[in-house]
């Protein structure tokens, strides 16, 4: 049976200020077309009936995994395998490996990132049918973009023989500079490394076994020690975080004798850098990309992305504009590779738009922060048909609710109260509380906060839907 396991594990800080340690890139729709983790269901949907999926994710994201699946997935054969910490791709993939023989002894494996774009739906599958029986014969394949250009940002496969079609993987070849790149397109024996494979899960884990042993006795400890939660597979985590980090290209594909490059000539994208979003998007007259409300005169070669107000642009060439309800990003096009190093000057002044966007996701909703000063705080919070907050209380701050939208049960204190729009209820400091959607369209409030201190930290639990403490 295929098992479709999808690394659902990095931060995206590339592209941000739309992409966040809280909210990465693989949960955003950059392309228009829906977010690049349900694309890259949907891309394997014709699996559905005939398989698995198994997501790995890490603690952080593993409700907006979850809300996704949920969306799009209408098959029960799925699992969300959470991370303690991450360990990079080899110990990922070994749970994906463990948890689907658990399910089924023949299991092979399509292992594919969250958070890449593939243009051609039809030739990426005639790929995986192209190296199914390589995998079913007990080959670890992995699939080598045929490159159109000698990009020195990639890692490069040499296949053994230049002949267009499966071949054994001669050597795996770090990122080039750019007269090598140009010397591995022009030879034909060369592909770009995506990070997608097809292996069995016994055939990978035999290997694991013989080139990392550390790596795969932990991660069989771990995964021997889970614990289902929710729709969640815990592995044991004090047994994973000593797990080393490596990667399945260090750890196995590098090392065994059975590897083979499949050509993928798909119109695929690690969607890596504003740049590349730039290079894959159809361009205007001027060679400019824009999404949203943008205006521009006299601009050329640029990438402009307004999420909530108007962007106005002129007489700039080859530039980067990024709107956000609470960060603007201005580059040059050619600079955008060392926006990490704007996202340390964000992290070193102790702020936190590294990590948040103004819009917050959480299990039950979201909440988006309106106005704040030193002892108030403004918020309106979206509960989602179905959904509560936790039974709590808070030391420092009390709290006023007005309903614009939908209807409300409040728990306050021992009394339940129902609330329809336009009504409202206060909630002291120190009173346990909680609220509630019980109706079939979204609740919004408004919500003031008033206190000496109004950290999301000041909440205790005493209850909650989602397993948090």
């Amino acid at each position: 049976m295929l098992t479709t396991v999808i690394l659902c594990g990095g931060s995206g800080t590339r592209l941000w200020p739309l992409s966040r340690e809280a909210y990465p890139k693989q949960f955003l729709d950059l392309m228009g077309e829906g977010t690049l983790l349900a694309e890259t269901i949907a891309r394997v949907g014709w699996t559905r009936d005939q398989g698995r999926l198994t997501v790995v994710s890490n603690e952080e994201h593993r409700f907006l995994v979850a809300a996704t699946l949920q969306s799009y997935v209408r098959n029960s054969q799925s699992s969300i395998i959470l991370e303690p910490c991450a360990r990079n791709t080899a110990p990922a993939i070994a749970l994906a490996a463990l948890e689907a023989l658990h399910h089924d002894a023949n299991a092979v494996l399509l292992v594919l990132p969250a958070d890449h774009v593939i243009r051609n739906t039809a030739a990426f599958r005639a790929a995986v049918d192209q190296a199914l029986p390589l995998a079913e014969a007990g080959k670890l394949v992995t699939f080598g973009i045929v490159p159109d250009s000698p990009q020195t940002g990639y890692g490069y496969i040499k296949a053994l023989v230049k002949s267009g079609a499966p071949a054994p993987v001669e050597q795996f070849v770090e990122k080039p500079d750019l007269a090598t790149a140009q010397s591995y397109v022009e030879s034909g024996q060369y592909f770009w490394n995506s990070g997608m494979f097809l292996f069995r899960a016994d055939r990978f884990l035999a290997e694991l076994k013989v080139f990392r042993p550390d790596i795969y006795q932990v991660c069989s400890d771990a995964f021997a020690g889970r614990a289902t939660d929710l729709d969640f597979v815990r592995v044991d985590q004090k047994r994973f975080a000593s797990c080393p980090e490596d990667s399945i290209d260090y750890a196995v594909m590098e090392k065994t004798r059975d590897a083979m490059v499949v050509p993928l000539d798909a119109g695929w994208s690690d969607v890596g850098s504003w740049s590349t979003l730039w290079e894959i998007q159809p361009h205007d007259s001027h060679e400019n990309v824009t999404r949203g409300d943008v205006i521009t005169e006299d601009v050329n070669g640029s990438y402009i992305h307004a999420e909530g107000r108007l962007v106005a642009a002129l007489g700039v060439n080859d530039t980067v504009i990024v709107e956000t309800d609470d960060v603007v990003l201005v580059a040059a096009r050619d600079r955008v590779q060392d926006i990490k190093k704007l996202v340390a000057h964000v992290k070193n002044r102790d702020r936190s738009e590294h990590r948040f966007h103004r819009r917050v996701h959480r299990p039950w909703g979201t909440y988006e922060g309106i106005a704040q000063s030193d002892r108030f705080q403004v918020k309106r919070i979206m509960v989602n048909p179905g959904s509560k907050l936790s039974l709590q209380k808070h030391h420092h701050r009390a709290e006023h609710w007005v309903v614009v939208k939908g209807t409300g049960l409040v728990t306050r204190g021992e009394e339940k109260i129902l609330l329809s729009e336009d009504q409202s209820t206060y909630i002291p400091l120190g009173m346990v509380h909680r609220l509630e959607n019980p109706g079939v369209i979204p609740l919004e409030i408004i919500e003031v906060q008033t206190g000496s201190y109004l950290g999301e930290d000041d909440i205790v639990r005493f209850e909650d839907t989602y397993g948090r403490s």
